[in-house]
């Protein structure tokens, strides 16, 4: 693997993260709060982005007071375990999810017939996360220095993957069942903090290719978006497969943020999976434990993903009053990036003698590489007053890759979130989104060539509303709707008859203790 990534990196040589509203995320993008209760609760909502934003779902406004409260938790001090760990440098946090989700129409089996479907009985998914963090400065003297360790406890089922057939599962918690590791790395800081290096397990989806107003929904396309997690194998390094990676970031100032990294393409080592009947297609991102159930295989035999970031901070809020005073205006936050994958990707139009694939079959053609580049604009539009905390943000995400050798080849992800929508409820967000992803051309063509049900534009949207009930409690009730289900893809069930259009409820909470 390693060396195929140093064949990649001139290619892919820079890269960036910048903390929106104005480097908030700073102190807590390299790990600091990753999962720790030192974020604040209202954040913890997408595994995708929470465990290193804190404001995932939050409008940034220029008081840190507008904010829910940091150190809630259900179980406190823990009988002064916590304080007794915090002498030695190590933070422990656990949060437990649960969702129950339900479907009135639509899914799979349940077109009756008529292409609207009957819906399907509600399904529960849950997730406990515990989190140990080590300061290497306050524990040996060793300055900069940082160790993290996460498990994943999964339970329930996957509702997508059993009753929806979406092309990205309808919450961004859903995974195969397990008790797992999940994030092993050390971080390394340099040059007064502007420059830090993490190795080990990693979750590339803290980081890169996140809209942090994105994160306030459940729907998984928001979190890690459609274009890699049906591309590329299993979904790439996020959530819950995390890969062996290096990262690195520079800060060389408020505005810029340069970010790249070089992980393992295929954090579950599987390629066995296929559309087609044969080897090697990327896997079902919902079935992501096939061979790895613990999380402790290291995979490093498949090829290298290198990624990068660049973005701007726009009118940067840090939350202390004197800074936001010499930044008036409404903050945002531009990114732009890219990935490029080593490694070799079944042709959905042509077999491996140059002919069409649906009308002849045979084997796929193996094509090398893959690529997807990607813009996210985060950026607060409306505050009555600096000092208000009801705000308005927009956030728009869009993503476009080559046709031949992947599923989704366009995707486009907007919404708006309303912070404090309610008068005595500062904590609470509303929001409103929509995406929707393109099925390839090649996809198209062999759909056509082999008379099937020809899949087009996948289209889904979501109304949500999260409200903080205790500082370590939060409630998100839930709905979507799903037009064209993969895309307008034949039903399992009668392959005649496309799955019908979703109207998926669902309710969300998160305890931190």
């Amino acid at each position: 693997m390693f060396r195929r990534v140093c064949e990649g990196i001139f290619f892919w040589g820079i890269g960036g993260f910048i903390s929106v509203a104005g480097q908030a995320q700073t102190a807590i993008a390299g790990g600091q709060a990753h999962l720790g209760a030192s974020t604040p609760f209202l954040a913890q909502i997408d595994p995708a982005t929470v465990r290193d934003s804190w404001q995932a779902g939050a409008i940034t406004t220029s008081h840190s007071q507008d904010t829910p409260s940091a150190g809630g938790s259900l179980l406190g001090n823990m009988g002064g375990l916590r304080p007794w760990l915090a002498r030695y440098g190590l933070t422990l946090s656990i949060q437990d999810v649960n969702e129950l989700w339900g479907s009135a129409t639509g899914g799979i089996g349940s077109t009756n017939g008529d292409g609207r479907g009957s819906g399907t009985g509600p399904s529960y998914i849950g997730i406990t996360m515990p989190t140990l963090m080590a300061d290497l400065e306050r524990m040996i003297g060793l300055k900069g220095a940082t160790i993290n360790i996460s498990a994943l406890q999964i339970r329930g089922r996957a509702v997508t993957q059993d009753h929806l057939g979406n092309f990205n599962p309808i919450s961004g918690f859903e995974a195969d069942r397990s008790t797992r590791l999940f994030e092993l790395w050390y971080q390394q800081s340099f040059l007064r903090g502007a420059l830090d290096v993490k190795i080990g397990q990693q979750d590339l989806d803290t980081e890169f290719l996140i809209s942090d107003y994105a994160s306030l929904y459940l729907n998984a396309n928001f979190g890690w978006p459609m274009g890699p997690s049906v591309n590329l194998y299993a979904g790439g390094p996020s959530w819950p497969l995390a890969a062996p990676a290096i990262r690195l970031r520079y800060r060389p100032g408020e505005k810029y943020t340069f970010m790249f990294a070089a992980a393992d393409d295929n954090p579950s080592g599987n390629q066995d999976s296929s559309v087609f009947g044969v080897t090697g297609n990327p896997a079902d991102p919902t079935s992501q434990t096939i061979r790895d159930g613990s999380g402790t295989q290291f995979n490093m035999g498949t090829g290298a993903l290198l990624i990068t970031e660049i973005q701007y901070a726009f009118n940067p809020q840090s939350g202390d009053s004197g800074r936001a005073a010499s930044h008036p205006g409404l903050s945002g936050v531009y990114k732009l990036g890219g990935y490029y994958d080593t490694a070799r990707f079944p042709d959905y139009r042509y077999n491996t003698q140059g002919l069409s694939l649906g009308a002849d079959g045979g084997t796929p053609r193996w094509d090398r590489g893959n690529w997807l580049i990607y813009g996210i604009i985060d950026q607060l539009i409306w505050r009555p007053s600096p000092d208000a905390s009801r705000a308005l943000g927009l956030f728009v995400r869009a993503t476009g890759n080559s046709g031949d050798r992947n599923i989704i080849s366009f995707a486009i992800d907007a919404g708006l979130n309303l912070k404090a929508p309610f008068s005595g409820r500062t904590n609470d967000t509303l929001g409103l989104g929509w995406g929707i992803g393109r099925v390839t051309s090649g996809v198209r063509a062999y759909d056509r060539a082999r008379g099937a049900l020809v899949q087009g534009n996948e289209n889904h949207f979501e109304l949500t509303y999260q409200a903080q009930i205790t500082p370590w409690m939060v409630v998100q009730p839930d709905f979507q709707y799903v037009l064209n289900p993969s895309g307008g893809t034949g039903d399992p069930s009668c392959p005649t008859h496309r799955i019908g259009n979703e109207a998926v409820f669902g309710l969300h909470t998160n305890v931190n203790f």
